[in-house]
This record gives structure tokens, C-alpha cells and sequence, in this order.
């Protein structure tokens, strides 16, 4: 099990929604500062799915999966399927609590493969550094922000 730490000046609502708004979810989920997703389908809701896809000049990545938990604000639990190991199907969980100024986000990654574990928690240390440029970089661009 991985599990990855956050803090961010932005209140809980604006980092929860940052998960599941496409245009804002494509920039940074998954995305790198210098290519963000060609394509991104999000149906926010318990049972719904994602699909995030990146095309690089040899070949098209995909990042699937599906929610199974979406609590407002606090907590958003998803399976992830692992585009080189099909056949895995892993559980992320993201829990956001609000601090005085900002909230704190926690990550935990379960059922990653022991010879992707590095990899992986590596990659999700970038991409919550990307969140957060993401929320200081273009705050108007969220909406619903009320807690």
C-alpha cells in the first residue's frame, strides 16, 4: 500500500472538485506540466467511470477506472486500472481535510504490484505537485467552490 501526503492553501471543496471537473481534472491528473490528457470523460458519480488518455508520439496511454465512493469535499475512493498490467485492478483513496487555511490531502494506493510500487508512488508525488500549481496557477477556473 502506498500512501502520499499534501498540503494545500486551497479550501477542501476547490481541491475535492479539482478530481472531478474534466477540463481541471486534465490538466494535472495523470497529465505532466508539459503535456496535460488529449482526452478526459469523468461521470462523477458512484458507479461511474474515467477515462483520461494521453497520446505521445509512439503510442496512446489510457487511465481507467471507476468510483466507488464520492463523499463531497472529504473523500473520493476509486479503482484504477493499470494500463500495462490489465488484469490488475487497484483502489485509490483520497481524503481531504480541512485545516484552518487550506486542507490536507491524503492519497493511499492499494493492490500496486511490488515491481511498480516505486513508480507509482513516484508518479503520484508528481501529480499532486501538479494539483497543487494546478489550484494556485488558476483558481477562477473552478467552480462550486462553497464548502
Amino acid at each position: 500500500m502506498l500512501r502520499v501526503t499534501r498540503r494545500y492553501g486551497a479550501p477542501s471543496a476547490r481541491v475535492f472538485n479539482a478530481w472531478l471537473d474534466p477540463e481541471v481534472a486534465g490538466g494535472w491528473l495523470f497529465a505532466t506540466a508539459s503535456r496535460p490528457m488529449a482526452h478526459v470523460e469523468i461521470d462523477a458519480r458512484v458507479d461511474g467511470a474515467f477515462c483520461f488518455v494521453d497520446r505521445r508520439d509512439d503510442h496512446t496511454a489510457r487511465y481507467t477506472g471507476e468510483y466507488v465512493e464520492i463523499v463531497p469535499h472529504r473523500r473520493l475512493v476509486f479503482k484504477l486500472s493499470l494500463e500495462n498490467r490489465p488484469h490488475v485492478v487497484t483502489r485509490v483513496t483520497v481524503e481531504i481535510a480541512p485545516l484552518k487555511n487550506g486542507c490536507e490531502l491524503t492519497l493511499t494506493h492499494e493492490n500496486v504490484p511490488l515491481d511498480h510500487a516505486e513508480h507509482i508512488e513516484g508518479r503520484w508525488t508528481g501529480i499532486l505537485y501538479g494539483l497543487g500549481v494546478t489550484l494556485a496557477a488558476a483558481p477562477a477556473a473552478f467552480h462550486h467552490d462553497q464548502e
